[in-house]
């Protein structure tokens, strides 16, 4: 290996080291060891949206794969319905993909599937996009060999439905089962809101706080919580520039009383 190529290398680790920091704060050295792996091995860009660190785990993102796939000079990518497995009535898709990476080869096969019941309550009708989107993302982590779970095949952050509480009342706890009608829990969906616009979770429950209020998010209802979930959702949709001066001026204020 060149040493151009070592330098290009080095400099990519510590930008991303020094982005997932600023993103995602202080994170345990095996997290750390884990993201220099990802970086050196596969050139993931932190800063391209390429991974993405959740619950202490990296996980590679669609964009990642797809960059990946390019710069491997991938040959081509076929994704094909399956319709004896697949009910459109149900809106339950499932697709078959698969990745050519060398001239000859056979091909490294995915599937993917998507329902109401594991998909986010935010791509509602757009089941099938979803289905071949994790379809192609497991025929391309076989191909290139990446143990990395992509992000949009993940079902924590899905709207399942939940049991509804015993007593037949509403829980009033942010991380609760929610009200039983099928809607994501607010945990959930708060993630999701977080993943999809690059947002700092720590700079956001900082800010959650003091919407509702509180010291800590877990103390605010669930009712205030679900207003900030709103609130964030719609100013990062219109505005992600202010929205993210407004997290910031979080951080300036935690250093100044620290």
């Amino acid at each position: 290996m060149s040493k151009i190529v070592v330098n290009k290398q080095s400099n990519r680790i510590r930008s991303n080291v020094k982005l997932a920091r600023s993103l995602w704060g202080n994170f345990q050295p095996t997290v750390l060891t884990r993201l220099k792996e990802f970086t050196g091995k596969y050139g993931f860009s932190v800063a391209a949206g390429d991974l993405q660190l959740l619950d202490g785990r990296w996980y590679v993102t669609h964009a990642g794969l797809l960059g990946l796939s390019c710069r491997k000079k991938c040959l081509g990518i076929k994704a094909t319905l399956q319709k004896a497995l697949s009910d459109p009535v149900g809106n339950r898709w499932v697709f078959k993909a698969i990745v050519y990476t060398t001239p000859g080869s056979k091909g490294f096969v995915g599937y993917g599937d998507a329902d109401p019941s594991n998909t986010s309550s935010l791509v509602r009708g757009c089941e099938m996009r979803v289905a071949e989107t994790r379809a192609v993302n497991r025929a391309l982590r076989k191909a290139y060999g990446i143990g990395l779970c992509s992000v949009e095949e993940l079902g924590y952050l899905t709207s399942r439905p939940e049991p509804a509480p015993r007593n037949g009342t509403q829980s009033n706890h942010p991380n609760g089962n929610g009200s039983g009608n099928g809607q994501p829990r607010l945990r959930d969906r708060l993630c999701l809101l977080i993943r999809q616009h690059h947002l700092d979770p720590h700079l956001v429950k900082r800010y959650a706080a003091d919407f509702c209020g509180t010291q800590e998010i877990r103390e605010a209802s669930r009712d205030l919580v679900e207003s900030f979930i709103t609130h964030l959702s719609e100013w990062a949709g219109r505005d992600r520039a202010a929205l993210l001066c407004k997290l910031n001026s979080y951080s300036e204020s935690k250093e100044v009383h620290s």
